[in-house]
């Protein structure tokens, strides 16, 4: 059974820094591709950031170029998203997912399994 766990989630003043992880059990981690996802109430699911199996290349979303960091250590089965700078817009439940394609995606639909999330606060 495949699971992805997110953790690291919590309330953090804008300007402040958090890390999430994402661990994964049940598939071949180093075999999948990863990407961060968040969704705020109301609005569609929204693709973050993206990593290759190796953790060879990453892509970004503008919004968060510069500020979010996504990295991987596939000995331990588990991803991160390091983010600085938080902004109230933030503000999301925070997915990881994972991807057999190497091919970079920014379409849900596109990504194999999902973890339940961890809610990112960020106060004004």
């Amino acid at each position: 059974q495949v699971q992805l766990t997110e953790s690291g989630g919590a309330l953090v003043q804008a300007g402040g820094s958090l890390r999430l992880s994402c661990r994964a059990s049940g598939l071949p981690f180093s075999n999948y591709n990863m990407a961060w996802f968040r969704q705020a109430p109301g609005k569609e699911r929204e693709f973050l950031a993206f990593i290759t199996w190796i953790g060879s290349r990453t892509t970004y979303a503008e919004s968060v170029k510069g500020r979010f960091t996504i990295s991987r250590d596939n000995n331990v089965n588990t991803l991160y998203l390091q983010m600085n700078s938080l902004k109230p817009e933030d503000t999301a439940m925070y997915h990881c997912a994972a991807r057999a394609s190497n091919t970079v995606s920014d379409d849900p639909r596109m990504y194999n399994y999902w973890g339940q999330g961890t809610q990112v606060t960020v106060s004004s």
